[in-house]
């Protein structure tokens, strides 16, 4: 009981829990990104020094597939991202469209989205009447409510590609870069790409409900795996002199 509080009277209830981000924000395809091209181009590495290529072949190959992989990245995303972003500016632009031309429709069509969410009918046909007065307003909650999207916030593919190229890039260029240092041998790529992918199965975790060490020794499990098996390859292709 607090000062000042009545005697016999019920506490206020206090919130003090917080959600994470279930849709994972910028840290999904961000750590996603930087996971993809660490595991792809560390597969790539050991495959290539699996054949017993001279470091400069193993580096050119690193650098190759962090270049290919990152701009490939980047245009996939840009072309996924800018066709979703223009499909539905097409049809928000229907949408406000009907807004104009058939608003007492529109506006008993939200009330009916309110009835079906177990809103009074009285009810629901009030609050559709006052939202329907600002078009703004009402454009934004049809879209919410019938396309899931924000017309205000729409993704922007520039920024979907320059994350994604970065983020490859950087996890690319971790198994590379003993060899730009002067190694000569897998093993300080290996050790430094295990690094890499616990650590980034470790920050996963903050959008999922698993813990760290689950996440991260899940994602070196699976990239290890990634790599003995393009290893085991280029160990074979070039034991036949392939």
């Amino acid at each position: 009981m607090t000062a000042g509080e009545p005697v016999g009277s019920t506490p206020s209830p206090e919130i003090h829990h917080q959600h994470r981000d279930v849709t994972g924000g910028w840290l999904r395809p961000a750590v996603f990104g930087a996971m993809d091209g660490l595991v792809s181009n560390f597969a790539l590495i050991a495959g290539v020094a699996g054949g017993q290529a001279p470091q400069k072949v193993v580096v050119l190959a690193g650098l190759a597939g962090l270049a290919a992989g990152a701009f490939s990245m980047a245009a996939g995303e840009y072309i996924s991202v800018a066709s979703q972003s223009e499909l539905a500016a097409a049809e928000i632009a229907v949408e406000r469209r009907e807004l104009v031309t058939n608003p007492r429709a529109e506006q008993s069509e939200l009330a009916g989205m309110f009835e079906e969410r177990g809103v009074a009918p009285d009810l629901a046909a009030e609050v559709a009447r006052q939202l329907s007065r600002d078009p703004d307003e009402a454009l934004e909650i049809h879209a919410r409510e019938e396309l899931g999207v924000d017309p205000g916030n729409l993704p922007s593919p520039v920024v979907a590609a320059g994350s994604s190229f970065a983020a490859f890039a950087l996890g690319a260029l971790l198994p590379v870069l003993p060899y730009l240092l002067g190694a000569h041998s897998l093993w300080p790529a290996a050790a430094l790409a295990a690094i890499g992918l616990f650590t980034a199965g470790a920050v996963v975790s903050r959008v999922t409900a698993r813990t760290w060490w689950f996440s991260g020794l899940r994602q070196l499990l699976l990239g290890g795996a990634a790599a003995t098996l393009t290893y085991a390859v280029g160990a074979l292709i070039g034991a036949n002199g392939l």
